[in-house]
C-alpha cells in the first residue's frame, strides 16, 4: 500500500530534537480550509515536546474519498498511517481496526468531552476514538446586506430564507451577474447526506431511520422538504449547487457573492481573515425551521489509533495530545474548530474569537446525529442511497413522494434481515 500512499498524498515529516528511543508516528490529516496547517502545528508541538517525529499523510478532501482510501489501507492490515482522523459516522464501520482507547486514555481525560461525541465513539464497550472538534451545520449571511434591504434579523423559517433571498439577489444582480441568495452543499456524497438532514428534521419528516432501526424516510413531511430545497435551485441558489461541496459555497460567499450560505464553523474564521470580501460582514445563526424546528446535523472530526500501528504507545500519546485542552484551545482560536471539550465554552479568550460558540451552545449540544447508529457497519450503503435520492430530486429526476417511496424500498433491501 506504499506506492498508494505516495500518489495520492505528500508527505511532510516533522522532526523534533534528536532522541535515542524516538519513534515516527504518521498522522492523517483533513485538508479542508485551515485544517491541514494547524493538524501540521499541533503535531509539531507535540514532536517537540516528546522527541519523536510526526509525518502528515495528507487526506483528500470529500469525506467519501478519504473514507474509501482509508478502508484500503485497513483492509491490508497496512503499518503505514498510525493515527487516523474519523468522521463521526465511521466508528461503527471501522471499530475492529482501531485500538479500545479504554484504560488507555485516562477515565478523567475522556469525561471531560461530551458525553454524546464519546458514545459516537464508543461501539460495543470499545472506546475506538478520542472525538478532536464537534460541528454543525450553521447559516451563514451577510449583515450589511441585510440592513441594505431593510431586514432586521436572520430568517427564522425556509420560507422566510427564501423570500429574504429572492429579494436581495434582485437587488444585487443589478450590478452583479453572479450573485446568488443561498448557496450550500448540493453535490452527490455525504456532505449532501448532512445538508438534507436537516431540511428533513426541521420539516418534521424523521431522521430516515429511527433510533430502533426502523426506516422511517417514507413520510410526507419528508417529501415535503426535498420538494422545498428543489425549489431553490435556478430561483435563490444556482443552477452549479448540485456540484457544491463545502469549499465551493464557501469560495462563493467569501468572494461577496451571496447572501446565506450553510456551512460548518471552520468557515466563520476563514471569512474573517485579511483575505475575505466580506471580513466583518457576516452574521451566524441557526439554520431555518421548516415548520417543526431547527436542526443542525451533528458532524466532527476524532483521532484513533491503527491497531496495525507499530508505535501505538507512541500514537496514543499523540492522539491524546491533539484532543486535549489546550490543542483544542488553540485550534478553535485559529480556525473556528468547535471544541468537544465542555469548559472550553466558557473561555474568554475562544468567546472573545467566535462570539457565536456562546450564542448557539445550543445549537452544537441539541444537533441531529446521522443514524449511523442504529445502521451500524451498513451506514455507508444507507447514507449513498439518501444522497442519491435526494440528488434525484434536486435535478428534477423525481418529485419528493416518488423519491421517499423508491428509497424506501431500496432502504429495505439493504437493511435486509437485519442493520
Amino acid at each position: 500500500m506504499k506506492k498508494a500512499i505516495a500518489l495520492v498524498s505528500l508527505t511532510v515529516a516533522i522532526a523534533a530534537t534528536s532522541n535515542a528511543s524516538a519513534v515516527t508516528v504518521t498522522l492523517a490529516c483533513g485538508t479542508v480550509g485551515q485544517e491541514l496547517q494547524l493538524c501540521k502545528d499541533g503535531a509539531a508541538r507535540w514532536a517537540k515536546k516528546t522527541g519523536n517525529t510526526v509525518k502528515i499523510f495528507e487526506s483528500p478532501n470529500l469525506t467519501n474519498d478519504r473514507l474509501g482510501l482509508y478502508q484500503q489501507q485497513l483492509a491490508a492490515k497496512s503499518s503505514d498511517i498510525d493515527v487516523y482522523q474519523l468522521d463521526v459516522v465511521w466508528p461503527g464501520l471501522l471499530a475492529q481496526h482501531f485500538v479500545d482507547l479504554k484504560g488507555k486514555v485516562p477515565a478523567a481525560e475522556v469525561n471531560a468531552h461530551f458525553k454524546g461525541i464519546v458514545d459516537a465513539n464508543t461501539v460495543n464497550g470499545k472506546l475506538v476514538a478520542m472525538p478532536w472538534f464537534t460541528d454543525a451545520g450553521l447559516l451563514y449571511y451577510r449583515t450589511d446586506l441585510l440592513k441594505k434591504y431593510g431586514f432586521s434579523a436572520a430568517p427564522k423559517t425556509w420560507t422566510e430564507l427564501a423570500l429574504m433571498a429572492s429579494k436581495i439577489q434582485a437587488g444585487e444582480q443589478k450590478t452583479n451577474k453572479s450573485f446568488a441568495g443561498y448557496v450550500w452543499q448540493g453535490k452527490n456524497y455525504e456532505g449532501l447526506t448532512c445538508d438534507a438532514m436537516e431540511w428533513l428534521v426541521s420539516f418534521g419528516g424523521g431522521t430516515i431511520v429511527d433510533s430502533t432501526g426502523k426506516i422511517t424516510i417514507n413520510n410526507a413531511q419528508a417529501a415535503k422538504a426535498l420538494d422545498t430545497a428543489a425549489s431553490w435551485i435556478k430561483t435563490i441558489s444556482p443552477a452549479g449547487v448540485t456540484t457544491y461541496g463545502e469549499e465551493e459555497a464557501r469560495g462563493i460567499f467569501q468572494s461577496g457573492n451571496a447572501m446565506f450560505m450553510r456551512n460548518w464553523p471552520y468557515a466563520w474564521a476563514l471569512g474573517q481573515g485579511d483575505d475575505s470580501k466580506v471580513k466583518g460582514k457576516i452574521g451566524v445563526a441557526p439554520l431555518p425551521s421548516g415548520g417543526s424546528r431547527n436542526a443542525a446535523t451533528l458532524g466532527g472530526w476524532q483521532l484513533g489509533v491503527s491497531t496495525y500501528s507499530k508505535n501505538q504507545a507512541a500514537a496514543i500519546d499523540l492522539v491524546r495530545y491533539l484532543s486535549g485542552p489546550a490543542e483544542q484551545k488553540i485550534r478553535a482560536i485559529e480556525g473556528t474548530y468547535n471544541p468537544t471539550i465542555q469548559t472550553l465554552y466558557k473561555d474568554k479568550d475562544i468567546l472573545k474569537a467566535n462570539p457565536f460558540f456562546g450564542s448557539l451552545y445550543s445549537v452544537f449540544t441539541s444537533a441531529v446525529a446521522r443514524p449511523s447508529g442504529p445502521t451500524k457497519g451498513k451506514y455507508n450503503q444507507v447514507s449513498q442511497a439518501f444522497s442519491t435520492a435526494v440528488s434525484d430530486v434536486l435535478n428534477g429526476k423525481m418529485k419528493g413522494q416518488a423519491a421517499v417511496a423508491k428509497l424506501s424500498t431500496d432502504l429495505a433491501r439493504i437493511k435486509g434481515r437485519g442493520w
